[in-house]
């Protein structure tokens, strides 16, 4: 009897994958433990072996083709043997080529062979207002519209009597603008990894519906860096961002409100210190998660940032351990970034802005000296953190990171 291969489930998060290689062919022969396929979720890329004995009866699933977890992708069993009708997966819809749009809702699919562009279809917009009518919306798509900055009374709205509902104004936030005006020397259009649409949809929800300010604090760590050069030569070789983790997740155990999320009705208190670190892979951006960072020592610390890092760079880090951050670290100071600031990770209500370490003229009493000057920015969502509360958790984060000496007693005794 043959048996059916299935689209693993690599995370609880995960509802879909990409096949993205097949490793055997039609009529091959397959062993138990063989490396059937590879697979790529939004954050990583991944093998599915084979848990049966005989031969690849039949591919269901494409390269190129996105499945549901726990559907059919192919059918493994002795030659001959009759197969199931299964329906295969939709492979990706063909599109005509356009010009490429920057628009906050999402990316297309990947699209086919190019052919010939048409003109686009006009563009129909909501019948206007009449001035002295009644506007049916309901309280939740008020303030969804309001976030996102749209007037409802562009929007159509779909409920009783034409009421605008929250649906109806997520529909006109993601509604694709007009089409562009070719440029020339344009290249052809090509579509977005499935990371960089993943990434794009969600920063874009979060930039439209969550608040952001900003405060930033400007940091002197030229203690610490002359304890990191200290440490290194005695053997112990912690890094910048080892430092400014360990100050922040002591920092978030102080303050649990910079720590908690919210959606602008109720507020879910988060005690325990989970640090997402933002880390830089081929096509994209992830966000590794530290699970009780405030707990760790620094020199833990820092061997599971490396750890992590390395294993996302790689695209073996599961999908598990990419959900579940309560704040996020975003550290640009290795390439030279004098300030900047982030885009809050959706379920957080603030994100750290780690820029690099200048060397700065500043006053020291009554005399002047060059010291190593780091900003730290933070993004807030104003629904749970107001500027006071921001302002006095960096004052905080930035007595910790000027602390050389407290750093130096962990390091010794980790």
């Amino acid at each position: 009897m043959p048996h059916a291969i299935l689209m693993p489930k690599p995370g609880q998060a995960t509802e879909e994958c990409t096949v993205i290689a097949w490793h055997k062919r039609e009529g091959d022969h397959v062993a138990r433990g063989d490396v059937l396929f590879e697979i790529e979720t939004d954050k990583s890329a991944m093998e599915v072996e084979a848990f049966d004995e005989g031969v690849l009866l039949r591919i269901v699933a494409g390269e190129g083709v996105t499945v549901p977890v726990n559907q059919v992708c192919a059918w493994v069993g002795q030659p001959g043997e009759a197969i199931p009708e299964t329906p295969g997966p939709s492979a990706p819809a063909e599109a005509v080529a356009a010009p490429v749009v920057a628009v906050p809702g999402p990316v297309p699919m990947p699209i086919a062979a190019p052919v010939p562009a048409v003109a686009p279809a006009p563009v129909i917009a909501p019948a206007p207002v009449l001035a002295g009518a009644r506007l049916r919306i309901s309280p939740r798509a008020s303030r969804a519209a309001a976030d996102a900055g749209l007037d409802p009374r562009t929007i159509v709205g779909t409920g009783p009597e034409g009421r605008i509902t929250e649906r109806d104004v997520v529909a006109a936030v993601a509604a694709p603008l007009p089409a562009a005006v070719t440029v020339a020397g344009e290249e052809e259009p090509r579509p977005l990894s499935r990371m960089r649409r993943v990434i794009a949809d969600r920063l874009t929800a979060s930039w439209t519906t969550i608040p952001h300010f900003t405060v930033t604090v400007a940091v002197d760590v030229t203690r610490v860096l002359a304890l990191r050069s200290e440490l290194k030569a005695a053997g112990t070789n912690l890094t910048v961002t080892d430092f400014v983790l360990a100050a922040t997740a002591q920092t978030l155990a102080e303050f649990p409100d910079v720590n908690s999320r919210t959606d602008g009705v109720s507020v879910w208190t988060r005690r325990r210190v989970h640090l997402g670190v933002a880390v830089s892979v081929p096509g994209g951006l992830v966000v590794p998660v530290i699970r009780d960072a405030d707990r760790l020592a620094l020199g833990e610390l820092h061997d599971r940032a490396a750890d992590v890092a390395v294993r996302a760079r790689n695209g073996t880090l599961p999908p598990d351990e990419m959900t579940g951050s309560t704040f996020t670290v975003s550290n640009l100071g290795m390439l030279g970034v004098d300030e900047f600031s982030a885009i809050i990770n959706p379920g957080e209500s603030a994100i750290l802005a780690v820029a690099s370490a200048v060397p700065t003229v500043v006053a020291i009493g009554d005399g002047m000296a060059v010291r190593s000057i780091m900003k730290l920015t933070l993004s807030a969502d104003h629904r749970q953190v107001d500027g006071e509360l921001a302002a006095r958790f960096l004052g905080a984060l930035r007595r910790r990171l000027e602390d050389a000496a407290a750093f130096r007693s962990e390091a010794l005794n980790s």
